[in-house]
């Protein structure tokens, strides 16, 4: 059977009457017609298939000896190629007849050197060696002797594409001394033999045994990839895909480093939608309103934080202990967070400051009978005006009160001097502090996250915190030492800490951004500036090609690290996805105006579709 058979029509008999029944059936589209190539020509280096070229090779020699990962440049190659490998066993009883008929052909040729008084040839001695040491193992079944053939065929859209993939092929394999040649005037047949059909019409065979037989198993592509868990995306070498449960890990935690427009965010969200439909939590600290539309999309509360907002959060708040918590420990954890919060809040504390301000909150806690032997599930907890109150009447704390009054009496009085009014009940939750004033915002970063761990800490579920532009609360040592200290014990709560940043060097500059990356399982670099890489490079330990690879990504772009193993990966979304997880620019316009064509129709939004955002 040739290429062509496999495509041509069957004929009708000549003369015989044409039914209705064949009439229809010569009209009905099968299989073989869709995969079917417009046009094929066959010529002695090359197969045309339709806007294709194909062509063959086979191998032809191999060195001595073979290492272990010989072929792993061949299958990693990022280029279209198809291989076939056909493995036929050799008889033993065959084999050993021959190797005995060889071994003595070889002694006879040292025989006849020695008595001619030639020097001594290696070569023989070596063969004569292999060729000993290959009969005692097929004799003692530790090995067996098989015809191998191995042909690779590679794909262009021109000549020259194929003459420059076959020089880089070429390249590969006659530095590890392993040699291919073309199968001339064979292409037809080379090419049946490598598509799926399991002939093996070439039949250019090497014997070998299976030891070096072994290293050319096909299946050394790397891959990262776990039998559960969400789509991260491609693997860019191999095609294949990149599935990965966090919450499978040490650790649930992650990091994202890219730099402005490279799809970090995206990427993000990506994994957000998918993660919410494995019953997964999600709560999301979003510094620039990126993440408003998927919750909306996905049934979520979104709360706006600003000075303005009507959405509050009392940071004097206390979280219900746990059954294997003691209060004692709960109430001396939270003054130790308000110490930390005041001392952003002031701009800095002296020793004798902070003294002060940790024994007026203790009394500000015990002004509402609150102490370590009370029970915080029906306690009122104070407002910051309780502890301006509780501040101006002790000795030394004048400054602290005057520096407390813009929080308590001026425009900033409205941020959390109110009792809170923020319920997170909900599968997919969303804070946005992108109105919050840049003075304010890593102190309304601390004040949400430190919120949002008392939720985690009182009720126990699968949970992921995401906090994007965390450079903003690595600025200031308190925030940034509770973010580490948020990634450390967050296992405990089922709880998995995504942090995205595109300021790399200030994450890594803090003393908590070496520990957070040691104390988080997933990695993802995307797109870096010139300027950045370096350090990357240094941290993660990176070759210079994934270095390049870094500057050179496109978005969506980067490498993906799960523990001690890493790949290439691309980002890639769904049509329906990515209209949902967007922030192109272009894209956004375009969505609005197709929703305000649709609201037009309609003559207004409330007659318009209950779908209009779908």
């Amino acid at each position: 059977m040739g290429l062509l058979d496999i495509f041509k029509p069957k004929k009708k008999g000549m003369g015989a009457p044409v039914l209705p029944q064949q009439i229809y059936e010569a009209g009905v589209l099968q299989l073989k017609d869709v995969i079917a190539p417009s046009a094929l020509r066959v010529s002695p280096r090359e197969l045309h298939l339709g806007e294709k070229i194909a062509r063959t090779f086979f191998v032809i020699s191999y060195p001595r000896f073979l290492n272990q990962s010989w072929f792993s440049p061949v299958i990693n190659l990022d280029r279209v190629i198809d291989i076939s490998i056909f493995i036929h066993p050799v008889d033993t009883t065959v084999a050993l007849k021959r190797f005995q008929k060889k071994v003595a052909e070889v002694q006879s040729q040292i025989h006849m050197r020695q008595d001619k008084g030639l020097v001594r040839d290696p070569k023989l001695d070596t063969a004569h060696q292999d060729l000993e040491q290959l009969r005692d193992d097929l004799m003692q079944a530790k090995e067996k002797l098989f015809d191998v053939g191995v042909y690779i065929t590679i794909y262009g859209n021109s000549t020259e594409d194929l003459d420059k993939l076959e020089s880089e092929l070429k390249g590969l394999l006659d530095s590890k001394l392993i040699y291919i040649k073309p199968a001339l005037f064979q292409q037809e047949q080379g090419f049946m033999s490598v598509i799926p059909l399991g002939i093996d019409l070439l039949s250019v065979h090497s014997k070998l045994n299976s030891s070096p037989l072994s290293s050319i198993f096909p299946f050394i592509s790397f891959d990262l990839t776990s039998d559960r868990g969400i789509l991260y995306g491609v693997n860019r070498h191999n095609s294949g895909l990149v599935l990965f449960d966090r919450f499978s890990l040490e650790n649930y935690n992650s990091v994202v480093f890219a730099k402005s427009g490279s799809g970090k965010s995206y990427a993000m969200k990506l994994e957000i939608l998918r993660s919410l439909m494995f019953d997964i939590d999600v709560i999301v600290i979003d510094p620039e309103r990126e993440y408003e539309y998927l919750s909306n999309a996905t049934g979520g509360r979104y709360f706006k934080i600003s000075l303005s907002s009507e959405h509050h959060i009392n940071p004097f708040d206390l979280p219900i202990p746990r059954e294997d918590e003691a209060p004692t420990d709960v109430l001396r954890s939270q003054v130790i967070n308000l110490v930390g919060l005041f001392r952003m809040m002031f701009g800095g504390l002296t020793p004798e400051e902070d003294s002060i301000v940790d024994r007026a909150i203790t009394e500000t806690y015990a002004l509402k009978d609150i102490t370590a032997d009370s029970n915080f599930e029906g306690v009122e907890p104070p407002l910051l005006s309780d502890f301006e109150l509780v501040l101006a009447g002790m000795e030394g704390a004048e400054s602290l009160v005057q520096r407390l009054e813009k929080y308590t009496k001026g425009s900033w009085s409205d941020f959390i001097n109110r009792p809170t009014n923020v319920d997170i009940n909900k599968k997919f939750v969303v804070f946005s502090v992108r109105d919050m004033e840049d003075d304010l915002k890593s102190i309304a970063m601390y004040i949400v996250t430190h919120f949002i761990w008392n939720a985690v800490r009182r009720d126990l579920r699968k949970r992921l915190l995401v906090i994007d532009e965390a450079w903003w609360m690595m600025k200031s040592e308190d925030t940034a030492s509770f973010l580490y200290s948020m990634a450390k014990r967050g296992r405990k709560y089922y709880l998995g800490l995504a942090t995205i940043t595109q300021d790399v060097e200030d994450f890594l500059r803090s003393p908590y951004g070496t520990p957070m990356l040691t104390n988080s399982s997933i990695q993802l670099l995307m797109k870096q500036s010139p300027t950045s890489v370096d350090l990357l490079q240094k941290t993660f330990h990176l070759t210079d090609e994934e270095k390049y690879l870094l500057l050179e990504s496109g978005v969506g772009e980067g490498i993906f690290f799960a523990g001690l193993k890493h790949v290439a990966i691309k980002i890639i979304a769904s049509y329906t996805e990515d209209q949902i997880i967007t922030s192109d620019p272009s894209q956004l316009l375009a969505i609005k105006k197709a929703k305000e064509e649709l609201k037009a129709e309609h003559g207004d939004a409330q007659n318009a579709p209950q779908n209009i955002d779908k």
